[in-house]
């Protein structure tokens, strides 16, 4: 990714200097790339930061963790003040924080900037989300605004508010992406084992959907994955892969995140969930021997049931971006950023493994009510979300009826029902607080804080 991005900038017109610890690695980029545009490869550090003027735009891109640090201190000795840090990793945005108040205190500059599209969106256009001070971003803002995906004229890049909250707001990024991958699992799972779709048939289902409101990247990138033939066995690819899902930290550290807050992303923690069970692929294999579930067949209308899953697909997407931006805003009070969740909304549009066309009408939510305090409360998704919950519904009861876990979609339900309750058995667990701890209560028809002694 880092030399796809180092790429990006060259084909923009930008003058790039590029090191990498391992002097081969460097040396085969020049040999494969170097003619691509103006590249100055260097074999140590000392000549990589020699070969660019003061003020300097270091941008590094390495593992999260210990590793951003080690580069840093490699860094520093051969700096001047007023030269720029970047940090284009996915950092833990505790990490960005400290990183922003110790270089700032030493007298350089330090973005956190969270950069999403994989390798063919740094090559071509990713999304950028800059995190740390205003003044550091504008040394940089030409060649970002330049090489990021651009939407109807528009970069997909903006600055997105002080210390660590560029890293934040890509860490929620990954944790909706979580939610979304799972949902559509969830869905692929109904159409093969519910409908009995075949791999052919299910490609057909997702370019169908990828034509209305669900048209995205991950959508379209699933219609291709059941399209593809296994070069070793002729069969399909995807039934070669082996049903284990791997995560790198950010979905986990989204959930981590809004629990401190108090915050319920109930859909990107069940999507994590998901993935830690199918880690344990050997205990499954040996449950699935001595753990029986119900024998079920399908008789309903086939057609009208994939347009349930369809439904249930969209209602359980909105409810994982209502939850995800409801973070980022509880954050940015939390951490006094001044965040902007429509022009977030915006710049997540193109680049990024989450763009999709739905991302137009959470714009236009905010830029309707700027105050919003949950998209479910938007007329467009309220209305969309109520047109299909009755399809929702249906594909969560006949899931369970054919014992097909769906935790993503049934999460997302349970939350779009405790949220338009206006009462919960809140209560009921309030009282065994009083009664076995003296918690106290809060009553409904008077102010104050009350004990009763209860039984």
């Amino acid at each position: 990714m880092g030399q796809n991005l180092a790429r990006n900038v060259a084909h923009k017109g930008f003058p790039i200097a590029v090191h990498n610890r391992t002097a081969e690695k460097t040396a085969r980029f020049m040999e494969e790339h170097g003619s691509e545009g103006e590249f100055h490869g260097s074999t140590d550090t000392a000549s990589f930061v020699a070969a660019m003027e003061a003020p300097r735009a270091i941008m590094i891109m390495v593992k999260a963790g210990s590793a951003v640090d080690a580069v840093i201190e490699d860094l520093k000795p051969h700096l001047t003040k007023g030269d720029l840090l970047i940090d284009g990793g996915n950092s833990l945005f505790t990490d960005t924080e400290r990183r922003v108040k110790k270089l700032e205190a030493e007298g350089f500059n330090f973005l956190g900037v969270g950069v999403s599209g994989g390798e063919e969106g740094a090559l071509n256009g990713p999304s950028i989300m800059p995190g740390g001070s205003r003044d550091a971003y504008e040394l940089v803002k030409p060649i970002f605004t330049k090489i990021a995906a651009q939407v109807d004229g528009t970069p997909c890049c903006a600055y997105i508010g002080e210390g660590g909250s560029g890293h934040y707001v890509k860490m929620v990024h990954n944790g909706i992406e979580y939610a979304d991958m799972q949902l559509i699992a969830e869905a692929y799972d109904l159409l093969k084992n519910v409908c009995g779709l075949s791999n052919e048939e299910i490609a057909d289902v997702f370019t169908e959907w990828n034509q209305g409101d669900l048209d995205s990247f991950l959508i379209e990138i699933t219609a291709q994955i059941f399209r593809t033939r296994d070069p070793e066995t002729g069969g399909w690819l995807v039934d070669s892969v082996l049903d284990k899902a791997a995560q790198k930290g950010t979905g986990k550290w989204t959930s981590q995140s809004a629990l401190e807050l108090g915050i319920p992303v109930t859909g990107i923690t069940e999507a994590v969930f998901a993935r830690c069970l199918s880690a344990v692929k050997d205990q499954r294999a040996a449950a699935a021997k001595v753990l029986h579930g119900p024998k079920a067949e399908f008789s309903g209308d086939r057609r009208a049931f994939i347009d349930d899953i369809r439904d249930a697909l969209y209602a359980s997407k909105v409810v994982a971006y209502a939850q995800g931006f409801d973070q980022m805003l509880a954050a940015a009070e939390e951490y006094g950023w001044h965040l902007h969740p429509g022009e977030i909304s915006t710049i997540w549009r193109g680049g990024c493994i989450i763009r999709a066309r739905f991302l137009n009408r959470i714009r236009e939510a905010y830029d309707q009510q700027p105050d919003l305090q949950n998209l479910l409360l938007a007329p467009y998704f309220t209305d969309a979300v109520g047109k299909g919950q009755d399809g929702w519904r249906r594909v969560i009861g006949e899931a369970a009826r054919f014992g097909i876990p769906v935790p993503a979609f049934s999460s997302s339900l349970s939350y779009y029902d405790g949220y338009r309750r206006e009462r919960l058995p809140a209560n009921l667990i309030q009282a065994q607080r009083d009664m076995f701890g003296a918690h106290t209560y809060e009553r409904t028809d008077r102010p104050g804080s009350f004990h009763s002694k209860w039984g």
